[in-house]
């Protein structure tokens, strides 16, 4: 489903992807793991079209992400690290918005919207608004309305970071079962290891923007002589304290530039 050669991509002379080489299996629930800064969303934002590469291939479904663009984007829905919902709006008019923007017709956008809201447990909460809901209540919203137009792959960066173990824990659970039940791809970051241990088929740990580590979390622990998820971690990262740079700032700064114009 996913295809990644010799990924490149800098800022500068920062090379915040450098060389990433990885494949994804359709129906495949792949974690990626990394330290502040690894290149982690980077790479997703690549996957997802946000930005172009520097150099390297990307297919997601057969398709180049940078020359078809609006094609690509069918094909996945994505939840990042900052909430995007509308808090002004219920919950059934984020997932109506949603459905129209990409062209699902009524009648089915309709009925996806009521089994997904049903799936996540937001039923009887679909005619109030986001803004009186909690935390966990507009991540599952968010992942609902990523899969409303029912694409290959979900891209979830970070989707539970700040949430309580019970709302993780039963977010992870609908995630699965759509998985296992619909087929869909699943590519994942999380700093929880715990959670990636539970969910993820197959792990690839990144650092300074490089794959260090590739198998799933048996695979990483044999490899690594280590009796847990964390521990294989560390002992591929190392334990030094990674905070985000000034590298990272400006990446982002970058990013909006690039944006910017693009919307003028």
């Amino acid at each position: 489903m996913i295809k990644v050669q010799n990924l490149v991509k800098r800022f500068g002379e920062v090379a915040a992807v450098d060389d990433v080489s990885f494949e994804v299996s359709r129906g495949e629930v792949f974690a990626f793991l990394g330290p502040n800064g690894a290149g982690k969303t980077t790479t997703i934002k690549m996957l997802t079209t946000l930005l172009r590469p520097t150099s390297g291939r990307v297919e997601l479904d057969g398709l180049d992400p940078v020359v078809r663009r609006d094609e690509v984007r069918k094909r996945f829905g994505v939840v990042f690290q900052d909430p995007s919902l509308d808090q002004d709006l219920t919950a059934w008019e984020n997932l109506e918005i949603h459905g129209v923007l990409y062209g699902v017709p009524r009648k089915v956008r309709r009925e996806r919207a009521e089994e997904l809201l049903k799936l996540f447990e937001l039923w009887e909460r679909r005619d109030s608004l986001v803004k009186t809901f909690s935390g966990g209540m507009r991540r599952r919203l968010e992942i609902a309305r990523g899969l409303l137009h029912t694409p290959k792959v979900l891209f979830l960066d970070e989707p539970t970071l700040g949430l309580d173990p019970q709302s993780r824990n039963q977010m992870w659970t609908h995630v699965k079962k759509l998985n296992e039940s619909d087929g869909v791809t699943v590519f994942l970051t999380t700093h929880y290891m715990d959670e990636a241990e539970r969910v993820a088929d197959r792990i690839a740990v990144i650092d300074h923007g490089r794959i260090v580590a590739t198998g799933s979390p048996a695979e990483l622990k044999e490899r690594t002589q280590t009796d847990s998820l964390e521990g294989a971690f560390l002992a591929l990262t190392g334990t030094t304290i990674r905070d985000e740079t000034a590298g990272s700032a400006d990446q982002m700064r970058q990013m909006a530039r690039m944006w910017s114009g693009r919307q003028r």
